[in-house]
């Protein structure tokens, strides 16, 4: 099962040996880098960078951007789909190859319900409309992984959430670019969104979920 590919030490088909896959939802491009709709790509890129995980390769055959290191005594593989956002499964449901994996799969992403600064960890949810997370669960015939949602919705003064409506606006909203003030506290939320990766890797899912929600 062990060889090398790539120099980074693990073939992406060893699954047996990845304990972890940590799947950062987004678009591919860099017109899309700092869009509310690659919030998921951004802090899986902020827990990548933190703890000094291998350079990126380019997966042609999952068509995703892909980074294995270690975790203690675990593997953890790190995926961004270079797929756009409503094929994403594509790129996942080769790794995924059972009831285990799944539930040692963490997806990242952007959610309109909940406001901008803030996440959750969920687990067993359904996608609640947004089409990268639909397109996992179809691949994947599961909803029974963890997620890690990041807000990206603004608020009104008294804090009220005030989401987009109309499909038109919703999809002018998540793929429109962060405005200053909102990618300044982006870089708090990726920081604590890598911060929870690692508090679920370290802890478990339940008891991060605990911590964090």
């Amino acid at each position: 099962m062990f060889r090398f590919v790539n120099g980074t030490g693990f073939s992406v088909y060893d699954v047996p040996y990845m304990q972890y896959i940590i799947v950062g939802l987004g678009n591919p491009g860099e017109e899309y880098a700092n869009t509310r709709h690659n919030s998921g790509r951004m802090v899986v890129e902020a827990f990548h960078k933190k703890n000094d995980f291998p350079e990126w390769v380019a997966d042609k055959s999952l068509k995703a951007l892909v980074s294995k290191g270690s975790w203690g005594k675990d593997k953890v593989m790190l995926i961004e789909p270079n797929n756009f956002m409503n094929v994403s499964g594509k790129s996942v449901a080769p790794l995924v190859k059972n009831a285990k994996d799944a539930e040692r799969t963490i997806v990242v992403y952007d959610d309109l319900d909940l406001p901008l600064g803030t996440m959750k960890i969920s687990f067993n949810r359904s996608s609640g409309g947004h089409k990268g997370l639909e397109s996992i669960i179809k691949a994947l015939k599961t909803t029974a992984f963890a997620r890690v949602r990041i807000g990206v919705s603004p608020t009104t003064p008294s804090g009220k959430l005030k989401k987009p409506k109309g499909e038109n606006e919703i999809l002018d909203f998540i793929v429109g670019q962060f405005k200053k003030a909102e990618l300044d506290e982006m870089k708090k939320v990726t920081k604590k969104g890598a911060e929870a990766l690692e508090l679920i890797l370290d802890e478990g899912r339940e008891v991060a979920t605990g911590k964090v929600n």
